[in-house]
């Protein structure tokens, strides 16, 4: 039997505060720990099938042009080599996330370099290698295409566009003012493990062991791309070794993968190589954004424009959402924005890890620290000044907001209050600064489906085709369904990642844990109505806790009430009104300290904290590695992180882990998180907002910030690398 339950007014019951099993808010460990740390939980790629076969992708070598493969033939007589397949289903390019249906697809045509145009299959994965290696690609072609985000045209993106007040009046007449242009690369999602799937056919049946953030979708993608019907195409992706957006939508190995086993009749393996992963899965765009600023003499915003360029493929309609946040984080009558979208011949762009806000907020940010140092004023007061009573441009209430308390309580963390002036810190050769940064990010309430299964012995099942990229959702999903139905964590089963399993809605836009949790907490509702229903009782009446149930000054096991009977129920949640009635976002603030050296410019971060507001914390371990990853990667976006394009033909110089340079623990001092106690009720009855991505959106910014407190020196085109602060020391 299906619940449904539709978001349309605020969740005000609150049930999740007085749950006898006390589990949800905890910080207990994740289940399948264990299992990842001991090399037992099996990744898309470490499935052994009998008889399985191995192919290797061949890239197109320029972007432009028919594609011919010259030596097809002698390739294809190679040692072991089993097939060579050029096949126009094969994807251009990674669908986007909720896609839905098959990007576009042809490998006769290359558009970018990089682009995965073929695929080498033979029964070892040192003979597809050394096949792939050996198969001469050339391209037909005599135009000239774009890779240049400078020179090329330009298509506004009219739904982004505000145009509230007179901000030209505003800035002119303005106390103070700032109008700054910052850049910030492309960025790589970088997940540990690389893009993989195995194809098995049984029939017109095909199984798909992938490496995927949202297999609903997924699915139907994989299935629109083959032409067959979504009910023949299963999706297994259990343990997903990352994703960071890069895995949202379905990736070209994926079907060549289907492909080549349709083909052969044989199972067959397509990882994509970590150069691969760089080239032709998802990049984030480079933007070029110029923020301008007007305030009174009082410090307070009369004006807030903020305008951006990114950039993406031919016919692909994602552009990079810049101004998410930048449309309620700060108050100001006279507003402007405008996005716009370039075309260029380069890798596609689409997620990353927080789309939007990890480089919109990070540069509005530092235009305010701009602010805050033409005015004269403390950074933090200067945004504590200009916090929004209500939606600045729709006038909507906030449907929570502890962005306040963040501010506050993260600088007396922090010991905000003994930062130094500008330059006015030294320790030996080392020049030391501080900065600060607002975090801000939209939240989602999402469809999502899970069944809950209270099984005869009194312990209790959840399955979902919910995925867990690493963010708990094992862990989470158990404490809801333990808190709801009285039963220790180890007694609750969570199953996850099977497109067999109900439709969840998937690892994404920081709504995968409030949005498939609803889901769950519908289900065990629905199970503790029935069980009230046996026993005779409202089921307010009814606790349960360690597998007891107690009404009426009775007590009885669980297994006694279920008397051999298992009771299931499917919790279905969609979102309703209380998604358009309320500006719904999660706040929170960084604080860092950095030491750059006189001489080199080299910069190393000292200390960081973060204080966090985003509803109900489901899991404060698991919540606080979200934001510890977040800030890391805050802190490579501020330093380090920057895809970098050859001029002339677009393709990616820095495609691995040696070159495209991620924080590792070197770079990463102890970070400190603190997780502020809120509840949302416009959000779902669970009173939870997204946190995956919180803590990113505006992290380098702090960091940047405090660069230009210790040396003077502002880097407005990132990262900040040693040339660029020694050049303006």
């Amino acid at each position: 039997m299906t619940e449904h339950f539709k978001m349309d007014a605020p969740a005000t019951e609150h049930r999740l505060d007085d749950m006898a099993q006390g589990l949800v808010g905890a910080p207990l460990d994740r289940p399948e720990g264990p299992f990842k740390v001991t090399g037992t939980a099996t990744y898309a790629n470490e499935w052994q099938i009998e008889g399985m076969v191995h192919g290797i992708m061949v890239r197109s070598p320029g972007n432009s042009g028919r594609v011919v493969l010259a030596n097809r033939d002698a390739v294809a007589a190679m040692p072991g080599v089993l097939a060579v397949i050029q096949d126009d289903r094969l994807l251009r390019n990674p669908a986007q996330g909720t896609a839905d249906a098959a990007p576009i697809q042809g490998a006769r045509h290359a558009d970018y370099t990089g682009q995965l145009i073929a695929v080498v299959v033979a029964e070892s994965f040192e003979q597809a290698r050394h096949a792939a290696q050996s198969l001469t690609v050339v391209l037909e072609s005599g135009k000239t295409v774009t890779v240049d985000p400078d020179t090329a045209a330009v298509e506004p993106q009219e739904g982004q566009a505000v145009d509230q007040g007179d901000l030209e009046s505003a800035m002119r007449d303005a106390a103070h003012r700032v109008d700054v242009v910052y850049s910030t690369p492309s960025h790589s999602s970088s997940p540990m493990e690389p893009h993989a799937s195995i194809a098995t056919w049984d029939g017109d049946d095909l199984t798909l062991r992938g490496s995927y953030q949202m297999l609903k979708y997924n699915r139907n993608e994989l299935a629109d791309a083959l032409g067959i019907h979504p009910d023949r195409v299963r999706i297994i992706s259990p343990f997903v070794g990352g994703g960071f957006g890069s895995k949202l939508g379905l990736s070209p190995e994926a079907v060549a993968a289907a492909i080549a086993a349709q083909q052969l009749g044989r199972p067959v393996s397509v990882a994509l190589t970590r150069p691969q992963v760089y080239e032709a899965t998802m990049r984030r765009s480079e933007t070029h954004q110029r923020v301008r600023l007007s305030a009174d003499g009082d410090g307070r915003l009369t004006g807030l424009g903020h305008d951006a360029r990114v950039s993406n493929l031919p016919g692909e309609t994602f552009a990079e959402p810049v101004l998410q946040a930048s449309h309620f984080l700060y108050a100001g009558s006279n507003r402007q924005m405008s996005l716009d979208l370039v075309r260029l011949h380069r890798m596609c762009a689409g997620s990353v890890r927080a789309p939007g806000e990890a480089v919109g907020v990070t540069v509005l940010e530092n235009a305010m620290d701009e602010l805050a140092h033409e005015i004269g004023i403390d950074p933090v007061a200067l945004r504590l000044r200009n916090i929004p009573e209500t939606d600045p441009e729709s006038g909507k209430d906030f449907s929570s907001s502890r962005f306040r308390e963040a501010l506050e309580s993260g600088a007396e963390a922090f010991g905000w209050a003994d930062r130094p002036g500008l330059k006015e810190r030294r320790e030996g050769e080392w020049l030391i600064g501080y900065g600060m940064a607002s975090a801000a990010r939209i939240n989602v309430l999402m469809e999502s489906q899970a069944r809950v299964t209270l099984l005869p012995d009194g312990t209790a099942r959840v399955e979902t085709d919910m995925t867990d990229i690493g963010t708990g959702t094992y862990a989470i999903l158990g404490q809801i369904a333990g808190d709801m139905l009285g039963l220790p964590r180890d007694a609750v089963t969570v199953v996850l990642g099977d497109t067999g399993l109900p439709p969840a809605a998937g690892s994404g836009g920081s709504w995968g844990a409030a949005s498939s949790g609803t889901s769950v907490y519908v289900a065990c509702e629905a199970i503790r109505r029935q069980l009230a229903e046996r026993l005779g009782v409202a089921e307010p009446d009814l606790m349960l806790k360690d597998g007891r149930a107690t009404y009426a000054n009775q007590t009885q096991a669980l297994s006694d009430v279920l008397k051999g009977d298992e009771i299931a129920k499917l919790g279905h949640v969609t979102p309703g009104d209380t998604s358009k009635a309320v500006r719904q976002a999660t706040f929170g603030a960084y604080f860092a300290e950095v030491a750059v050296h006189a001489a080199t410019g080299e910069t190393r971060v000292r200390r960081m904290h973060g204080s966090f507001a985003a509803g109900r914390i489901l899991n404060a371990k698991t919540a606080r590695s979200q934001c510890l990853g977040g800030m890391t990667f805050g802190i490579g976006i501020a330093l380090t992180e920057e895809m970098a394009f050859d001029p002339r033909d677009g393709h990616v110089t820095n495609h691995n882990l040696a070159e495209y340079h991620i924080p590792v623990n070197a770079d990463v001092p102890q970070l400190t998180v603190a997780l502020l106690e809120e509840r949302d009720d416009w959000a779902n009855p669970l009173q939870a907002k997204g946190i995956g991505e919180l803590g990113i959106c505006g992290a380098a910014a702090a960091i940047t910030n405090a660069i230009f407190n210790a040396t003077g020196v502002r880097v407005r085109d990132y990262p900040a690398t040693l040339d660029k602060v020694i050049a303006g020391m």
